[in-house]
């Protein structure tokens, strides 16, 4: 393909494209011999000569120099991760997800400054704030996702930059995001933004507001619970700094993991509109079920954060969750242990599906569970990850499920 960047082409046309330079997937007497960039085991690279290597440009993306910077397969992920986020100058790559959002905050971040982190954020990044953040002189404050009063009374003259994940992973609220990053710019602060749940096929990010736009590759771009990365992908203002904090840390990705990356990423979109439609499908079903108090799907008209989702995103993906009326902890692991087409397991995104526990209440800081206007009664709940397994079938077994919490709780 000649121009995966360019913005006309659709997104599944971009998503073939993207990354495949014919100098990354040939030789020089036959450049474009094969479709996919070769897996390049090196950790060094060699110069022909020492005028060669006096004369390697200092520091440049997309140059053998050693095999920490990368080679042909790395640069082919970055690059297409970069076509896929509009506004983006480049993409770093990092071994997990965790490690892209600690890398873009060791980034952004001083000692003395304060981070404000939104109050739903995924649980290991809430304990970067209350560990290795503040050993490094860090101050994290928490902030109600739903409150953009309290986020802006929140900042302080130490304020260096706010965390937003839309929506949260556990309990799936959406925060406007082009509000929060208005405030958050006008007082001058860097707004760093998860974006996993919906990656930029569904929520562009820069464009939304974002300055650096984290995912965790290991879900939706790998897609088959194989391997483990992250990324963060930034306009001008952040790509360099963001690439040479991750060289000063030594963080390194596997070649055969970003080529599992890149797999993964030409079918990213079939598998989304796929997970989609079957997670809104089951979401409709469990709505109407007795024993649920409350289904957490943007995506299902009526649940909270809809509007907001229907306004700013274009796609979504397979993770929700429902909240059971009543019942007991016990019940709930009942529960789960009967299904026998869900696995129990902390990740998603991956074609088989999942199903976990939420209990939120125990790391709120700034809002509460269960949430405002819910029954108190009402806080066990469910997280689902839908794969691709058929979705009457998926039915069935929740179904199955919910009978023996019934006469579990």
């Amino acid at each position: 393909m000649k121009d995966p960047h360019n913005k006309a082409l659709g997104i599944g046309t971009r998503l073939v494209g993207a990354g495949r330079r014919s100098a990354w997937t040939g030789t020089a007497d036959h450049p474009g011999a094969v479709v996919n960039p070769p897996v390049y085991r090196a950790s060094t690279h060699l110069y022909p000569d020492m005028a060669a290597l006096r004369a390697h440009p200092a520091n440049v993306d997309g140059l053998f120099y050693y095999g920490r910077r990368g080679a042909p397969t790395q640069w082919a992920l970055a690059e297409a991760l970069t076509a896929l986020e509009p506004g983006a100058e480049g993409t770093v790559l990092y071994p997990s997800g965790v490690a892209a959002i600690m890398g873009a905050l060791l980034a952004v971040l001083r000692p003395g400054d304060v981070l404000l982190m939104t109050d739903n954020a995924y649980e290991p990044s809430r304990a970067m704030g209350r560990g290795l953040l503040r050993d490094f002189g860090v101050e994290t404050r928490w902030f109600d996702p739903l409150d953009a009063a309290a986020f802006e009374a929140a900042i302080c003259p130490r304020t260096k930059a706010v965390l937003l994940e839309s929506p949260g992973s556990l309990t799936m609220e959406v925060c406007d995001v082009p509000a929060f990053a208005a405030l958050a710019h006008a007082h001058g602060l860097t707004v760093l933004l998860d974006n996993t749940w919906a990656s930029p096929l569904g929520f562009p990010a820069l464009q939304m507001g974002a300055d650096i736009a984290v995912m965790s590759l290991t879900k939706h771009v790998g897609g088959h619970s194989d391997a483990m990365m992250g990324s963060a992908s930034a306009g001008p203002a952040w790509h360099r700094r963001l690439r040479l904090r991750a060289q000063g840390l030594g963080q390194v990705t596997s070649p055969d993991d970003a080529s599992l990356m890149l797999r993964g990423l030409r079918t990213m979109a079939l598998r989304l509109a796929q997970e989609t439609a079957s997670a809104l499908a089951i979401a409709e079903w469990l709505s109407a079920r007795p024993e649920v108090a409350r289904v957490l799907c943007p995506m299902l008209q009526g649940s909270p954060g809809h509007a907001l989702w229907q306004r700013d995103f274009s796609g979504g993906c397979g993770l929700f969750s429902f909240v059971l009326k009543g019942g007991t902890s016990a019940a709930r692991d009942a529960l789960i242990d009967a299904l026998k087409l869900f696995g129990i397991g902390f990740s998603w995104g991956g074609f088989e599906s999942l199903a976990t526990p939420v209990d939120p209440a125990a790391i709120r800081t700034a809002s509460v569970w269960p949430l405002p206007g819910a029954d108190p009664d009402d806080r066990f709940a469910v997280r689902l990850s839908i794969g691709l397994e058929d979705p009457a079938d998926l039915i069935a077994d929740l179904e199955r499920g919910l009978a023996v919490w019934g006469a579990a709780a």
